[in-house]
């Protein structure tokens, strides 16, 4: 493989079920070590495209390849991509050790380096103590960790994580999400990332981009990705409020609307619900066709009262496709 070519290649990709389109022609690249999250809403065909990768679904147009070498032909347990879903799935007759070395004593290696393996993604994943355990007796986030011991015990070539996070606690979530971030930078390992939770998308990603319907809409840097929502639908689910501006439709954050009661407003929004979350105020507001939009403003905060129709105005808008 030169300097220059990707990891993983995906071009033009598309998948069907039962002949309806799942995946529309999705194209990406993933590099060497680089971690890249695709982010979508339930439905979007993000595990669908994780299992075509793998090789356990058909694609019916496009090509997948691995360091170049096209992967239409080669069975999913000779690709060199590891698959790890939502439940880890440990074998539950294996200690943590076993579960761990199960791959490297498949593929034959000598048992003092299977040893070594072990020894130095336990330490990398911090399951000291643990080896011995049973998988039963772990917490979610050990049992994740476990698996992705055990998946990069293999030592694939690129990782796929399907909302690995998804039955997490919110107390350990950002602390697993930055151990296996560590984890894969220190094996050098690629990997792509789904996930509908955008904050989690935007911390682990290298690269990210949106899926919806099975097309993929956004693709780059995250802070890009973020600051220049293309239309709608990517607005609204990247946070934004959709608002009308003059020449069409405008993405608008939360806190960066201003709002003055004005009972005489020439297109009233009308306060439906109003508090306080954390260290600001929200309030959420219904226009006259239904729309809804979040205002969130910094304490001290006064909440206004249900029913007030207010006036809305914005210091910052950006433009997007009708």
């Amino acid at each position: 493989m030169s300097s220059s070519e990707p990891t993983l290649s995906v071009g033009g990709l598309s998948a069907a079920w039962d002949g309806a389109p799942v995946l529309r022609s999705v194209s990406f690249d993933v590099g060497s070590g680089e971690l890249v999250v695709l982010l979508g809403p339930n439905g979007s065909g993000k595990t669908t495209l994780l299992r075509c990768l793998a090789g356990l679904e058909p694609i019916t147009a496009g090509r997948v390849r691995l360091e170049g070498r096209d992967l239409a032909r080669v069975p999913p347990h000779r690709r060199g991509i590891a698959l790890m879903f939502q439940e880890p799935a440990l074998f539950s007759h294996r200690t943590v050790f076993e579960n761990i070395a199960y791959a490297p004593l498949l593929q034959r290696r000598r048992r003092a380096e299977v040893d070594d393996e072990v020894s130095r993604l336990v330490d990398l994943l911090r399951l000291g103590g643990l080896e011995d355990r049973d998988p039963e007796t772990l917490s979610g986030g050990e049992r994740q960790k476990v698996a992705l011991a055990r998946t990069l015990a293999a030592r694939p070539r690129v990782v796929l994580l399907d909302e690995p996070f998804a039955s997490i606690d919110v107390e350990g979530k950002a602390e697993l999400r930055a151990e296996f971030r560590h984890a894969l930078r220190a094996s050098g390992t690629s990997a792509v990332h789904v996930t509908h939770d955008r904050e989690e998308g935007f911390f682990l990603g290298d690269r990210v981009g949106l899926l919806f319907d099975g097309a993929l809409e956004t693709w780059g840097p995250p802070a890009d990705v973020f600051a220049t929502p293309r239309t709608p639908r990517a607005a609204r689910f990247l946070g934004y409020n959709v608002l009308p501006g003059p020449a069409g439709p405008v993405a608008v954050l939360p806190s960066e609307l201003a709002a003055d009661p004005s009972p005489a407003a020439p297109r009233p929004w009308t306060v439906v619900a109003a508090g306080t979350v954390g260290r600001e105020g929200l309030v959420i507001l219904r226009g006259p066709a239904n729309e809804r939009v979040e205002w969130r403003v910094p304490e001290p905060f006064e909440p206004p009262s249900m029913g007030t129709p207010v006036a809305l105005t914005w210091v910052r808008s950006r433009p997007l496709r009708p």
